[in-house]
């Protein structure tokens, strides 16, 4: 077999988010031949997308195990048996079929890029981020949203915030890449809490006009940016848990 020469370069790592479902989106990670899936809610899309570009999915990795994240996972195994399958050990009993356990701090290699894993529970107890620090891309399930967060299905507010605070402690160039389409509506509900005249309301007003222009145009709203989630993210602009908790509770109940 000939070796590569000295210096030869890897070809660089591509992302796209594939939409599935309602408002889904799984994210494909491929360098070369190879591709990495994140959270695949369904298999068929997904296989298709992969054998129509000559792909070989060589990992999938989970945040969490929520049906509409790892529901795609088992079929797509048996077309690909040999692909790992990534996940937090907390839920191996919920996602049974992962091969490489994992657990806040670790890190591991994929596609030529180093990836360190994040516990971030609040969503889910044992919810999971994977941060690329070299392309400078986060992965983040159903934890920090463009313009929101995650519901309290496990965890407390407190988890969220400390989660929040910690994946947008990230450098500001990071990409968020979040699990789905609600751009639009977070930031309704968030021009609903803040006053039109402040710059924050302003701000809202600025970036919702921006997101209604890319849905129009058929086109996703992610990825989002830390930088972006500082400016205009109510959830991770909150003090404390406390006000977290509240904000929270407003868009649990939030009817427009």
């Amino acid at each position: 077999m000939a070796r590569p020469e000295p210096g030869a370069e890897r070809p660089p790592l591509q992302i796209e988010a594939v939409p599935v479902l309602h408002d889904n989106y799984v994210m494909v990670l491929t360098c070369g031949n190879d591709a990495v899936l994140v959270d695949p809610a369904v298999a068929p899309p997904l296989q298709n997308w992969l054998e129509q570009r000559g792909l070989t999915l060589v990992a999938v990795l989970q945040t969490h195990h929520h049906h509409d994240h790892i529901g795609g996972t088992p079929e797509l195994l048996q077309r690909w048996p040999r692909c790992r399958v990534f996940a937090a050990e907390a839920d191996r009993r919920r996602i049974p079929f992962l091969t490489d356990p994992l657990a806040d701090g670790d890190r591991f290699v994929l596609l030529g890029q180093p990836i360190d894993v994040l516990a971030v529970p609040g969503h889910t107890r044992a919810h999971i981020a994977y941060h690329l620090p070299a392309s400078g891309d986060l992965f983040c399930g159903d934890t920090l949203f463009a313009a929101g967060c995650g519901r309290l299905f496990e965890g407390t507010a407190a988890q969220m915030h400390t989660a929040l605070q910690r994946l947008c402690s990230l450098p500001e160039h990071t990409r968020v890449w979040c699990a789905h389409e609600y751009t639009a509506g977070n930031l309704r509900w968030a021009i609903s809490q803040v006053q039109a005249h402040e710059p924050l309301g302003q701000a809202l007003r600025q970036r919702l006009e921006q997101v209604l222009a890319l849905r129009a145009q058929g086109r996703p709203t992610i990825p989002s940016s830390v930088a972006l989630e500082l400016q205009t993210n109510l959830f991770v602009r909150a003090g404390s848990a406390e006000r977290l908790a509240e904000l929270r509770s407003s868009k649990d109940h939030w009817s427009g």
